[in-house]
């Protein structure tokens, strides 16, 4: 995904959930009230890796809903 990001220029700050609790715990709080992570839930998965845009206006799970957007 990172390399994707970088081909088509765009800007976002990567934040790796393991490096702090500060990090664990501002991911949980999307995981666990927006919408956008119901289904991935429901599949029994984690919801990572996502694109996080605007502090939670949209949430995107794959390079398919990436494209979409540029």
């Amino acid at each position: 995904m990172k390399e994707f990001l970088s081909q088509k220029n765009v800007e976002y700050t990567l934040i790796d959930m393991t490096a702090s609790m500060a990090n664990l715990k501002a991911f949980l709080h999307y995981r666990d009230n927006y919408q956008e992570f119901a289904p991935i839930k429901e599949q029994g998965r984690v919801g990572l890796p996502c694109i996080v845009i605007n502090d939670g206006e949209k949430i995107i799970f794959g390079q398919p809903e990436l494209d979409e957007l540029l």
